[in-house]
């Protein structure tokens, strides 16, 4: 439905550079102190190791670009190449003499240095002409490897073809779901229970919920609700949309994401075949929005897994759209139709593109794991609710 148009991209602290989704990045201009460093390890994680071998630095730097009045979204790039432990570099983020971003420490959230991690601020109002960013160190110097800002505009519709917009009450739509049911410790450590019970998995008031709840159920000390729509609702290229409400609370861990519909097209064991995270939200790190890749060349265990992140702090408070459009040569994600994160087929093999293939929706609320337990459970928050008000599939 909507596509962005790059009205400004700078490769801080380097030369001009034009990534592989095309975005063409002007040589280090518009700021005010700091220093450049160049950067000689492999960085991973990325499509454009490139752009993050350079780097403005500081206690203090800014960026101002003349742009129109009007709202844009940032994107800021980033690669942790000196520290090596989470705390030991955090800085804030000002747009527009608004703080977007508080204490950011890169090497904790990109999980090892020399890792590229991307954020994305939407919806930055200018309205004097000028968009002003300022970076603050914390603790040591704030970073940057590069920026763009982009404003989106309508590409063309698209043609709905499968959907459940949750009008009625009771179970989900039986021709257009299947339940997930498993024991604790199925998949990353988890401590719920999966199952098909009313109490965790239902539709009401035009809403699917589904809910975690500490209530001790067969013996596990906490249950959940996950579904999928394998051979009921399956997609090879499209857009998948999906507006949800997103539970609060320390060891919550939502997902919307796509599994393919045969696991074993591409080898037998994950991540061979794919899967691609629509959105993940943890619930220690509130207003934080990841979409993920997962393939055998690029994936967590080897360093190089490919993903971005949004801010959106009010996701547990009000219902957005959470999207992925995906055809032949790339996949991009949204928020609210705000693009933050691109992953371009290199055409490689299926090892970095599985994803000629079709997949299917898969949506549930973990709680704790190796993620979403990172920082402990909250024993006495339960229970918590997804909200799904619709699940929409698209294609041109």
């Amino acid at each position: 439905m909507l596509n962005e148009s790059v009205v400004w991209a700078v490769n801080a602290g380097g030369d001009a550079f034009v990534s592989v989704d095309g975005i063409a990045y002007a040589a280090d201009e518009g700021f005010t102190d700091g220093a450049t460093r160049q950067i000689s390890a492999e960085i991973k994680a990325t499509h454009n190791p490139t752009l993050y071998k350079s780097e403005r630095r500081g206690t203090q730097f800014s960026y101002a670009h003349e742009l129109p009045d009007g709202t844009y979204n940032l994107t800021l790039r980033f690669a942790e190449n000196i520290v090596n432990n989470a705390g030991e570099r955090t800085f804030s983020v000002q747009v527009e003499d608004e703080e977007r971003i508080t204490e950011l420490d890169v090497r904790n959230i990109a999980g090892a240095t020399n890792t590229a991690y991307d954020v994305t601020v939407p919806n930055v109002v200018v309205a004097d002409g000028e968009i002003n960013i300022v970076f603050s160190g914390v603790v040591g110097e704030a970073i940057l490897s590069a920026l763009t800002i982009t404003q989106p505009h309508d590409e063309g519709a698209w043609e709905l073809f499968w959907f459940d917009e949750f009008d009625y009450t009771g179970a989900p739509d039986a021709t257009k779901w299947n339940f997930e049911i498993q024991a604790p410790g199925w998949v990353n450590n988890e401590l719920q229970r999966y199952t098909d019970r009313e109490e965790n998995v239902r539709v009401q008031d035009g809403v699917l919920i589904i809910e975690g709840r500490k209530d001790n159920y067969l013996g596990s000390e906490y249950s959940s609700g996950r579904i999928h729509s394998q051979n009921k609702g399956d997609l090879l290229y499209g857009r998948v949309e999906v507006r949800a409400k997103l539970p609060a609370g320390r060891g919550t861990w939502p997902a919307i994401w796509m599994m393919p519909t045969d696991y074993t097209g591409y080898g037998t064991g994950w991540p061979d075949s794919g899967e691609i995270d629509i959105m993940e939200h943890v619930g220690y790190d509130e207003g934080q929005v990841h979409a993920t890749t997962h393939n055998k060349a690029y994936y967590w265990v080897n360093g190089m897994q490919r993903k971005g992140s949004v801010l959106m702090p009010d996701v547990t408070q009000a219902f957005h759209t959470y999207a992925v459009e995906w055809d032949e040569e790339r996949m991009d994600f949204y928020i609210d139709d705000v693009h933050y994160f691109t992953y371009i087929n290199d055409h490689r093999g299926w090892e970095s593109w599985p994803f000629d293939k079709s997949f299917y929706v898969i949506l549930n609320l973990a709680i704790g794991g190796n993620w979403g337990g990172a920082a402990g459970v909250d024993p006495d928050i339960w229970p918590r609710h997804m909200e799904v008000d619709y699940v929409r599939m698209y294609k041109r």
